[in-house]
């Protein structure tokens, strides 16, 4: 008896993700999944549609299980539109930026838009994310919070723990108890890490306490630790290098880790998203075949997610047409069945709340409010954040600094001066810390996408110019401002909270190219100055950081003072 499917895909060289390899097959879609998978026609089975692929390779749709939407500053909708052209079907979203600004409502908003890509969600673990006394922030999420996330069947895990010393030193800690109530609840849901530059015992406290995978900065050392302690790891762009590849593969490390984004920006958002990361591992030496599986089937597994990541019988029919496997080079994507067109950019049509769109609290800054004063006379011995040339990590250094009329002449340091100020009304409270590799020009840095907490951060070499960049970022309701010899050069608008925007990703992008350009030309030197700058704030990165209560010692959580001592 014959029967009747949606589609017929001929002649393609069909992923298998139990063989790794590629096999000429012919392959049949019904109601949006694969029905069957054979080496030709096969009798008893008619199309409605057929589509020969002519020999390009096939593959199943892209899996990103650990990524946030809030670092391509864009909402849901924005972003499925963006995304969905690369290859990305599903992604895994964890929604700790919203949160922190909005708490659960930010998250709900974000859960209540309508995309055509599968958006699941990770329950934000870490909201702030080190604690109120350090940091914050506009949202918390605790127990209740968790309770109610819970149970949304979207919830596939509990997002990065990110707050290493709260896990290891305090059973009773509320990042322990979050982690107890999940396995009490949901005992199978997947509890994610954040774990850069944890080794040895300490690593093995981290793993006992449940969290088994990190999506931090590798290295061979900490892969091979890593993943022979059990733990899975999420493998982003930083994290790729020759070095690290071969461990993977000399290994056969295949089954323990997945391809993720974590973090893409509006402008690099333009040319790719998890492709991109996949056709620079193909580049430093993993096989194209189990670069497939690392971003298909081995993140469905990690997430528990049976239903898609492979070409199979019952499987959601998410795929990829292949013009160059080695190249990664994507000829259409199609979703459930159906191919995905280029979708135009326009206005998107949103339902956040009016108070989303004005939500920046803080006071106007004068020229005066950058001014440290400093007692006695001669030189101060100050604390500094350096930064780095790639990465976002940071290190603690001490440099002299001039007292003029009891002044800490910061301005001829040749650092720059970083201030944190209190956004959401609550305290007012404004931080300072001094800045090494920074900006050399005569400007200022201004942002709300200030990781974690993401108060009004600036940065710069006059007191004068950072007013003036801090004042135009609570005109444009927040986002990103460079002002260079006292003139706004490039602005990027965030007015949903300070963090994300309404506008179509092509507008968006533009602007943050035109940020970092004006970073350039200021100084800044890192291989992402955006993220660099924006991580500056994250009290849970190591080494040194800043938040609205002071600079800190990340590891340990101790405040730093910004004059260590005072010399004669």
């Amino acid at each position: 008896m014959e029967s009747t499917v949606d589609l017929l895909i001929e002649n393609a060289k069909v992923y298998n993700a139990f063989t790794h390899s590629f096999t000429e097959k012919s392959v049949y879609i019904k109601d949006g999944r694969f029905l069957h998978i054979s080496e030709g026609p096969e009798e008893g089975l008619s199309a409605i549609v057929r589509i020969d692929a002519k020999g390009m390779h096939m593959i199943p749709g892209l899996i990103d299980i650990h990524m946030h939407i809030e670092s391509s500053m864009t909402v849901p909708g924005i972003f499925s539109d963006a995304v969905l052209p690369h290859g990305v079907t599903t992604v895994v979203a964890d929604p700790h930026e919203i949160a922190n600004v909005f708490g659960i409502e930010g998250i709900r908003a974000f859960m209540e838009e309508e995309t055509l890509l599968d958006i699941f969600y990770g329950i934000p673990s870490s909201v702030p994310s080190t604690s109120k006394i350090l940091e914050t922030t506009g949202g918390e999420i605790g127990i209740h919070e968790i309770r109610v996330l819970l149970e949304d069947p979207r919830v596939l895990c509990l997002g990065e723990v990110m707050n290493f010393k709260d896990i290891v030193t305090d059973e009773e800690s509320l990042s322990n108890r979050i982690i107890r109530l999940c396995n009490e609840i949901k005992p199978t849901l997947a509890i994610e890490g954040h774990c850069p530059r944890v080794t040895g015992l300490d690593l093995s406290r981290f793993l006992y306490h449940g969290i088994d995978a990190d999506h931090t900065q590798q290295s061979p050392e900490s892969i091979s630790e890593k993943i022979s302690n059990g733990m899975f790891l999420e493998i982003q762009e930083k994290s790729i290098t020759e070095e690290n590849i071969r461990v993977l593969v000399e290994n056969s490390f295949y089954e323990h880790f997945a391809l993720i984004t974590d973090d893409v920006m509006a402008d690099k958002l333009l040319t790719g998203h998890l492709d991109r990361i996949v056709r620079k591992a193909i580049a430093f030496g993993l096989p194209a075949e189990k670069a497939v599986y690392a971003s298909t089937y081995t993140p469905a597994r990690r997430m528990g997610l049976r239903d898609r990541g492979s070409i199979a019988p019952g499987k959601l029919a998410d795929f990829i047409f292949l013009e160059d496997l080695e190249g990664f080079r994507i000829h259409k994507v199609f979703k459930k069945g159906k191919e995905v067109g280029k979708v135009s950019a326009g206005s998107h049509t949103h339902s956040f709340p009016e108070r989303f769109l004005d939500s920046i609290m803080c006071r106007r800054a004068a020229a005066a409010d950058f001014t440290i004063n400093a007692s006695g006379t001669g030189t101060a011995l100050v604390n500094c954040i350096a930064i780095q040339k790639a990465g976002t990590f940071t290190s603690r250094i001490q440099k002299k600094v001039t007292i003029s009329n009891g002044i800490l002449d910061w301005e001829s340091s040749g650092s720059a001066l970083i201030a944190v100020m209190e956004r959401y009304g609550k305290t007012g409270d404004t931080a300072y810390g001094l800045v090494e590799n920074a900006i050399s020009g005569r400007g200022a840095i201004a942002t709300t996408w200030a990781h974690d907490h993401h108060n009004v951060m600036v940065m710069g070499t006059s007191r004068k110019y950072m007013a003036i960049a801090q004042n135009r970022l609570l005109d444009i309701k927040g986002g990103y401002v460079v002002v260079e010899n006292g003139r706004v050069t490039a602005e990027a608008r965030l007015e949903v909270g300070g963090i994300v925007s309404l506008s179509p990703i092509e507008e968006l992008g533009k602007s943050l190219q035109e940020v970092r350009e004006a970073m350039r030309r200021l100084g800044y030197d890192n291989t992402n100055e955006i993220m660099s700058f924006s991580t500056l704030s994250l009290p849970v990165s190591p080494e040194i950081k800043i938040t609205d209560k002071g600079i800190m010692e990340t590891r340990t959580q101790k405040m730093i003072p910004l004059i260590d001592e005072y010399l004669e």
